[in-house]
């Protein structure tokens, strides 16, 4: 009995090992497995082995399996915005003349731009001592223009038309003689005229917003300043006419002026309304501080009530 079982034993073990799969033997395949570290030391030795023959194997490691290398894809996008970072050269024939006429203002006869000829910040041009003989085109928006110290001979009615800001007009030592009668009359903002220095016989009608004017230093004589000139101008504060030919004082003066210079003319006589009002004794001249009436051949003292509204006596020979 025993035997039996035994013998039926053995045929399920047999039978078990017949229909297991077979498992392939493990091959290391390398010559070095079995070697001992001095055998490694002289197997490693690169000392001996000359430079030239030496040969370097570079490899990657495979990735297991079937799954496929994902390689980047080229990106058109990226070549064309370091093509667009790239500085162009502009050509400056490709420069229209609108583009310089808007940036650097209208152009002079000689077919130049008025801002890079003269000098602009903001709505201010300066073209001082620049050997100018007239009046440049500016810009439309100009508020304030200087131009001393040049060879300007004459201020025509179109210099300074349409510029309906010009606040200020600077021509001090240029060698103006002539002035057309409608220079300044259509400048509805001009509040500032000076002409010092020049060679101008007789003034053109002056727009009525002035606040100050410097004519010193011209040729103004008789007639060369029309009567009630500055009657209409209630914000004038200083006229200075100083060194000039005048042998009057220009009447009637506006009321709220603060300085008057006229020395160094040739005024003889004053009247006693020339200041005051003598129909009114109370009448006081409170803005009226600064009269210059020296160098003139007139003498004060002839004429005290001329002074009585004043809260001061003009400056001026009293003998």
């Amino acid at each position: 009995m025993k035997t039996l079982a035994r013998l039926v034993l053995g045929l399920v073990i047999f039978d078990a090992a017949v229909t297991a799969p077979t498992l392939e033997s493990i091959n290391y395949d390398s010559e070095t497995y079995d070697a001992t570290l001095e055998d490694l030391d002289n197997l490693y030795n690169y000392e001996n082995i000359p430079v030239d023959r030496v040969e370097f194997e570079i490899a990657t490691v495979m990735p297991s399996g079937n799954r496929e290398l994902l390689t980047p894809a080229p990106r058109p996008e990226e070549e064309e915005e370091e093509e667009e970072s790239t500085p162009r050269l502009i050509d400056g024939s490709s420069l229209q003349e609108p583009e310089f006429t808007g940036v650097l203002g209208p152009h002079t006869n000689e077919d130049f731009p008025t801002c890079l000829l003269c000098t602009c910040i903001s709505t201010t041009v300066y073209c001082d001592d620049h050997e100018l003989d007239a009046i440049p085109p500016l810009p439309k928006n100009t508020a304030y223009f200087y131009s001393r110290f040049n060879r300007i001979k004459k201020i025509n009615k179109n210099d300074f038309a349409s510029l309906s800001d010009l606040r200020r007009i600077d021509l001090t030592s240029n060698l103006i003689s002539e002035i057309d009668e409608d220079a300044f009359r259509k400048l509805p903002q001009l509040r500032e005229l000076v002409l010092r220095d020049n060679k101008i016989r007789q003034l053109p009608e002056l727009p009525t917003t002035l606040t100050f004017i410097d004519i010193s230093n011209n040729r103004l004589g008789r007639k060369g300043i029309k009567q009630e000139a500055f009657k209409d101008m209630y914000d004038l504060h200083h006229l200075y006419l100083t060194d000039n030919n005048l042998d009057h004082i220009p009447l009637p003066l506006p009321e709220n002026l603060r300085a008057l210079h006229l020395q160094n003319n040739n005024i003889l006589e004053m009247h006693e309304d020339t200041f005051c009002n003598v129909k009114n004794v109370t009448y006081i001249r409170k803005a009226l501080e600064d009269i210059r009436l020296d160098g003139n051949p007139i003498n004060l003292s002839k004429t005290p009530q001329a002074y009585m509204c004043l809260p001061r006596l003009p400056i001026g020979s009293l003998v």
